[in-house]
């Protein structure tokens, strides 16, 4: 296949009180893997939905092997050779389905033109030449509702590769990863660009482009600001001040605050499915508590046991001293508890809703009037006061929360909570696709509750994150607590270890818990 080389020139693209691309200029050749980055909101996705054919009403040039070429349809990028693998890869597979029959989706369509027969042995062997083309080991028969995430993306881009793919874009592909299948992308990106496949990675994780990419786009408000070859001589902070327009210090320094009495207590909590086991910790009110643990630890089951969403077997949670029992997320939302999902935008906003409706609807009682009607003006009020804020960037309260970046996105579901005033806030992978200046905006945020009185439990794999600002961390790992650490013992080292297993022969660790 004939190695790709593609020139946009002057792009342009505007929404609804936005231009979010203001003459952009990107260029890329076969075998070369680019990575494209920005602070949330800079437009690196919108200027890939571009060449995608889903953002069809853009003004500029498209050049592709020297010819001028229009992309104004998803049908017209795959016909040109070019895919795109986006970060909610649950939206893009039809779950019921099996493995061959998502991979060969795209090709199947095509070919029952004008015919009513599959040959079904014919799309499974031809399925397990592409999987087997990446080395990836799939069964062509398993449904890919029982894949986990890392294989879901796999089945993804085994389809982009089931076609005539010359580019492959991947829109934040190691957010939800572990380090395990990181390396099994990174290791099929790199076969791909061997085979003269130009991949453009888009990711906030600046440190693992190193690993994979060799040339860099940085974006800032709507623009390109540079373009060079991605070397070690090209430190890290110097990227973030490309994005930002300023030097910036990425290490954040947390504040010393007063801890008040036990606010949360958990004791034995297991889970109905057995997700979580016999889990104890507590919060203070003004303490911030990490939950550490890799991919698949149980650090969501029990954020979503918590509040609700998974019911409880045995256990008991008290609050402020009185035992409580949420049975869903409604019982534990009037009891004073917030979730920032990690899925936030299948879980944690209303995506086709305005900015507006997704800020007060956790409240939605205060907006209230007689016989129920709700008033707007009120609405429009509070939310203006949180965009303000929160520095939301959205060009008014009443656009879609779809048209928002990630960051965004991230901001209206904090929003949301703050709005409702909860007692403890739970925060699932609260930084996952957002950009550092974001990731500092959200470390403010969240000590200024702590100030307030509040307490937070913060469950992320990120364990740098936990250590710039937890007062005390929890490890978990197979749904069980195995370490109790105080910010002054803990370091990424003895995260990962006790992550991993680390601790007695039974995989559980070091039992070590504090009874504060």
């Amino acid at each position: 296949m004939e190695r790709i080389k593609l020139e946009m020139k002057k792009i342009e693209i505007e929404f609804p009180g936005v231009k979010a691309l203001k003459g952009v200029d990107f260029e890329t050749v076969g075998g070369q893997v680019h990575a494209l980055v920005g602070a949330n909101g800079a437009g690196k996705s919108t200027l890939m939905k571009v060449l995608a054919g889903d953002n069809t009403h853009y003004a500029g040039q498209i050049v592709i092997d020297g010819k001028n070429v229009e992309i104004r349809s998803p049908k017209d990028a795959k016909h040109l050779g070019i895919e795109i693998v986006y970060q909610e890869v649950d939206t893009a597979l039809i779950p019921y389905l099996s493995v061959a029959e998502n991979v060969m989706f795209n090709r199947m369509v095509n070919d029952m033109k004008g015919r009513f027969l599959v040959d079904w042995r014919k799309m499974r062997l031809e399925s397990q030449e592409v999987l087997k083309k990446l080395r990836v080991e799939l069964d062509p028969d398993a449904i890919v509702g029982d894949l986990t995430l890392a294989q879901k993306q796999m089945v993804l881009i085994a389809r982009c590769m089931a076609g005539e793919c010359r580019m492959l874009i991947l829109d934040e592909p190691t957010a939800p990863l572990s380090n395990a299948e990181t390396e099994d992308l990174f290791r099929v990106v790199r076969g791909l660009s061997a085979d003269g496949v130009a991949v453009v990675f888009i990711s906030h994780r600046l440190n693992e482009l190193y690993e994979i990419c060799d040339t860099i786009t940085i974006m800032r408000d709507g623009r390109n600001v540079v373009r060079m070859p991605l070397t070690k001589e090209l430190p890290q902070n110097k990227i973030v001040a490309y994005m930002l327009g300023r030097s910036f210090d990425e290490a954040y320094a947390k504040h010393e605050i007063t801890l008040g009495d036990k606010i949360l207590e958990v004791n034995g909590l297991t889970t109905k499915d057995k997700s979580v086991q016999d889990i104890d910790f507590y919060v203070r009110a003004g303490e911030i508590v990490g939950i550490a643990g890799l991919v698949g630890a149980g650090k969501t089951e029990l954020c979503k046991a918590l509040f609700g969403a998974i019911p409880h077997e045995t256990g008991s949670m008290r609050l402020r001293g009185k035992e409580v029992r949420f049975d869903s997320p409604l019982h534990a939302v009037q009891g004073g508890l917030a979730l920032v999902p990690e899925e936030r935008r299948k879980e944690g906003i209303l995506i086709t809703e305005p900015v507006r409706e997704n800020i007060t609807i956790a409240a939605l009682s205060k907006y209230c009037g007689f016989l129920s009607v709700v008033k707007r003006w009120k609405e429009r009020v509070d939310s203006l006061s949180m965009i303000k804020e929160l520095g939301i960037k959205t060009p008014s309260e009443e656009q879609s929360v779809a048209l928002l970046s990630g960051g965004n996105q991230q901001k209206v579901v904090l929003a949301k909570w703050l709005n409702s005033d909860a007692e403890i806030y739970l925060y699932d992978e609260p930084t996952k696709g957002i950009d550092v200046g974001a990731k500092r905006d959200m470390y403010e945020l969240i000590e200024r509750l702590a100030e307030q009185g509040k307490g937070t439990i913060y469950a992320t794999c990120e364990f740098s994150e936990l250590l710039s600002i937890c007062d005390r961390i929890y490890i978990m790992y197979d749904g069980r607590m195995v370490k109790e650490l105080s910010a002054a013992e803990a370091d990424e080292r003895t995260l990962l270890y006790y992550s991993t297993g680390g601790g007695d022969s039974n995989g559980r660790g070091e039992e070590n818990r504090r009874t504060g």
